[in-house]
């Protein structure tokens, strides 16, 4: 699908634009979001994951998508509807550690692998992704 993209992250291009741009971004990122929330809801390893989050979680999908389009560089949706991410604020109620951020991640790049990214693009954003995912540890250790 995306394994058409050439030489990902070596241009000025977001990665909003490397996604699909005004075009595709939105639909490709959307779909990355239902693939990583498919895997964290189905996956043994991401069991503990899981269970941090709502039984429902069409709600964390929708936040995700709207986030994720504004951190890569498309539209701020998030911003637009809920005003400043506070990521780590937000996630305070949650008992986050290395264990549920390597979940994160693995779920993140489980999705990628499905969706056949490009291997630099997803090298790129998945090292990207791991610094938000590894700010929000409040925890020490596992």
């Amino acid at each position: 699908m995306l394994n058409e993209i050439e030489e990902a992250g070596s241009d000025k291009r977001t990665f909003f634009e490397l996604l699909g741009g005004a075009k595709n971004g939105t639909q490709n990122i959307r779909l990355l979001v239902e693939t990583f929330y498919d895997i964290m809801d189905s996956d043994p390893k991401a069991k503990p994951l899981r269970d941090m989050h709502q039984p429902d979680l069409t709600s964390a999908r929708e936040k995700l998508f709207m986030f994720l389009t504004g951190w890569t560089g498309g539209p701020q949706l998030y911003i637009e509807r809920y005003g400043h991410p506070m990521l780590r604020k937000r996630h305070l109620p949650f008992e986050i550690g290395e264990s549920a951020r390597d979940q994160w991640m693995y779920c993140m790049i489980k999705a990628m692998h499905q969706l056949e990214y490009d291997d630099d693009l997803m090298k790129k954003l998945a090292n990207q992704l791991y610094g938000v995912a590894d700010f929000m540890r409040n925890k020490q250790g596992q």
